[in-house]
Formats: structure tokens, sequence, C-alpha cells
């Protein structure tokens, strides 16, 4: 039996792709060295609360939500509101336990993602948190579910980018599959170690290349190589720019 923890691994052709390996690297060295930022060494649960409320604006525009917040702090939007919620949960001690359900029955995760971003855009409560019973949903959630518990070896912020892209492309439920699927992508860098304190704000570089994000996912869901490698690089890119977000976070918080 092969040692290679790559040799039997599904993911691994992706290694293969150009610039998957350098830009994963790269998405990881940033992340490692926001965390040893000064004011996360102490003060990460305030960087990383600031970090959520970005990603959660951020991911609801990406899907045509409002940014603007009342005054009372409520959201008027339903796609906002629910970004805002899946934000909230991944924060703080939520985050803990949703990072701790993610690990040991992802599919739980999923779903729990989905009642908090999808209350106030379904007609019907008993479609929160169902997915889809079109075939192939399951099968495909279930391999989706064996990835993040170990079936892969490759890094993880490939890991990261299939389980997004998987997500964006099945559409597994009804509604609100962008802010599950980018959620989602989070728990894979608090479960892995990537970026355990969700400092990161990937979801600002999605934003502002949101016509690139979408092209690209597209062709992620098509199994187009090319694509799928392009889709990889691309939310490599997202992960180490979010660093830069993260460490400008930390720069205001220590010089505040």
């Amino acid at each position: 039996m092969s040692s290679d923890p790559l040799a039997a691994d599904p993911l691994a052709p992706l290694l293969e792709l150009p610039g998957v390996v350098e830009s994963a690297d790269r998405a990881r060295d940033a992340l490692s060295a926001v965390h040893r930022h000064p004011a996360n060494l102490r003060g990460w649960d305030k960087t990383a609360t600031e970090a959520s409320w970005r990603a959660g604006r951020s991911s609801a525009a990406i899907d045509g939500g409002s940014v603007e917040l009342r005054r009372d702090g409520d959201f008027d939007d339903p796609v906002l509101a629910g970004a805002m919620r899946v934000a909230q949960a991944l924060d703080g001690d939520a985050l803990e336990q949703l990072t701790a359900v993610f690990r040991r029955a992802p599919a739980q995760a999923f779903a729990r993602l989905h009642m908090l971003a999808a209350a106030g855009l379904v007609d019907e409560p008993d479609e929160l948190g169902r997915p889809s019973a079109a075939p192939g949903v399951a099968a495909r959630l279930d391999l989706l579910g064996q990835l993040v518990t170990g079936a892969t070896a490759v890094p993880a912020p490939v890991l990261a980018a299939v389980v997004h892209g998987e997500l964006l492309g099945l559409a597994a439920f009804p509604s609100a599959n962008g802010v599950v699927a980018r959620a989602a992508s989070r728990l894979v860098c608090t479960s892995t170690g990537l970026d355990p304190h969700n400092l990161g704000v990937p979801e600002v570089t999605w934003l502002r290349r949101a016509d690139e994000y979408r092209a690209l996912s597209t062709r992620f869901a098509e199994g187009d190589p090319e694509g799928v490698g392009a889709w990889i690089v691309l939310c490599c890119e997202a992960l180490e720019a979010g660093a830069g977000e993260a460490r400008s976070i930390a720069d205001a918080a220590r010089a505040g």
C-alpha cells in the first residue's frame, strides 16, 4: 500500500493544474502571517468580529443584497439579513460550535447555514435547511462531506475552493446558495486551521471581481479543467487578499 496520502485522493489531480499549488501556498502564508499580527495575538476576538461583519455585507452584495444598515442595526433587505445572521454564526463562541459540527457532520452545518441565510427568503418554513430532492444532489453533498471529514489531503485553500465551487454549482437549496457556499468556504478555513479565528475577508475580493467570480464558478461547475484551475486560483487569491484586509483591520485596532 502506498504511503503517499495523495495516492488515492480524489482531489490530487487538481494540484497539477497551473498555478494551484503556488496560489494555495501564498494564501496559507498570508493568513498565517496575519494571525501573528500583534493586534491578533490577544485581541483577535475583536478583529474577527469586524472581519465577520465585513464578510457578511460583502457576501450579501455579491448576491444583489443591500449593504445599507438601518440606524437601529436591523436590516430591511432579507438577503443582507440572512448574510449577517450567518456572519454572527461564524464569530465567537458560535463559530467554535459550528466548526465542531462541520468537522463531524458537514451536511448538518450546510443545513444550519441555509436556515440562517434563507429565513425570510423562502415561502415555506419547511424548506429551510432541506436540500433539493433533485437527482444527484444528495450524492454530491455526501461526497463533499467525505472530503471535509478526511477523504482528501490537498492543501486547505484548495479544499475551500472546491467546497465553495461545488455548493455554488450544485445549488442544493432553493435559495441563498451563494451565502451558504461562501460561509462553507470559511468553515473549511477554520476547521483545517488555515484561518482558525476567521480573520480573513476573501468576500471583499469576490465582490470586487464579481463578474470573474460568476464566470469561473460556472466553468468550475462545468468541469472544464482550465476553468477549474482558474476558479481555485481565484479563490486562493481572494484568501490572500482577504489576509490583507485582515491586516488592515488589525492595524486599525492597534492604532485605536
